[in-house]
């Protein structure tokens, strides 16, 4: 196996992922079924909703990763439960909340109402704040931060639509997850913008604005997640703190930083931005302890990295499909855990929705 780490090219363009350069409004569909088999008798169904971090992009327009998290997860399940799962990914990449809601959660709804289903997931808003985050840093003169509040509204408003919808409609599902957003492009965010601040006459830091908006959004999305029954994968927590305690305080930082229920927002991004900001890293060098690091970010600093093959797709309808056995063995997989679990952004996604698995189908 080996990790994918493409960079941008015209069909970057056309998707309009980039969050290190300006934000394009194209979209292009990444549809894809992929069925683990396990020669099982039964088949039951995992299906995702989201953007190109779902859609498994890797930096074309003619494949997508085939473990990208949704089937990471679907593997998972696969060997809980001993049968087949087949891996429906309903993606749309560059698309914002509002599009992702209308577009694939509703309008795509059949797929999470076939009686198979068992899981559903969904991720959102990305694109929202990278295109709002490109306006901001073209910004010249009085900075305007109403596009960046604006991102944050719109995504609390299309989250609680999407969980709202996805009860009415995934009737069979046994467990319901959203993801939340990791930072990508932290370190190229601590910089200054080119315009100044109209209370302070000063240039703002880039990365110091826009880790509180990221964390409010974060505590709304498992927030809302709690309130609907959803599970959330913390994305966040995983990908963007060590797996040991780096600052002595007693705690893994990736555990340390994640979303506890019950705890105000306010409270939550001054623990996440304020207290344990120290401990926040770029997760294009994620420790998974003192002396080793892996990458979880590809080349073009946006997209989750990920191991194996790729799904082709169709470049006129966005569709792709397949199937095969699982690319781990039973017996590597000890705990839960692959060999791979903390090696790659997908990976690692993936996994951490995998620990909300019922026992059974």
């Amino acid at each position: 196996m080996s990790v994918r780490r493409s960079g941008l090219s015209l069909a970057a363009v056309l998707a309009a992922t980039t969050l290190s350069g300006t934000a394009m409004a194209s979209t292009i569909n990444q549809n894809t079924s992929w069925t683990i088999n396990r020669s099982a008798s039964q088949t039951y169904r995992v299906v995702a909703y989201g953007d190109s971090i779902f859609a498994g992009y890797n930096g074309g327009i003619g494949s997508v990763a085939r473990r990208a998290a949704p089937v990471v997860e679907g593997e998972y399940a696969a060997k809980k439960w001993g049968t087949n799962v087949e891996v429906i990914r309903r993606t749309k990449s560059g698309a914002k909340a509002d599009d992702i809601y209308n577009n694939k959660i509703v309008n795509e709804r059949s797929y999470m109402q076939d009686s198979r289903t068992r899981v559903v997931m969904f991720e959102m808003c990305g694109n929202d704040y990278l295109q709002a985050r490109s306006a901001f840093s073209d910004q010249t003169g009085t900075c305007n931060y109403s596009g960046l509040q604006n991102a944050l509204t719109t995504c609390t408003t299309y989250m609680e639509r999407a969980m709202q919808t996805i009860n009415q409609y995934a009737t069979t599902a046994k467990v319901k997850v959203i993801s939340n957003i990791y930072y990508p492009g932290y370190d190229a965010d601590n910089v200054l913008t080119s315009c100044t601040d109209s209370a302070t006459g000063q240039k703002v830091n880039k990365q110091q604005y826009f880790l509180p908006l990221l964390a409010r959004s974060n505590w709304r999305a498992c927030n809302l997640a709690s309130k609907y029954g959803f599970k959330c994968a913390d994305a966040f927590a995983e990908m963007m703190a060590s797996d040991y305690d780096r600052n002595g305080d007693g705690q893994i930082d990736s555990a340390a930083i994640a979303y506890r229920a019950g705890e105000t927002e306010d409270a939550y991004v001054q623990r996440i931005s304020v207290t344990l900001r120290s401990t926040l890293r770029d997760a294009n060098g994620h420790l998974a302890n003192s002396s080793t690091s892996y990458d979880y970010i590809q080349s073009d600093n946006t997209h989750p990295t990920y191991t194996g093959s790729t799904i082709s797709v169709n470049i006129f309808s966005g569709s792709g499909s397949g199937s095969g056995a699982p690319s781990y063995t039973d017996a590597q997989v000890v705990d839960g855990k692959n060999p791979d679990w903390n090696k790659f952004g997908h990976e690692r996604m993936g996994w951490s929705i995998s620990t909300f698995d019922p026992a059974t189908p």
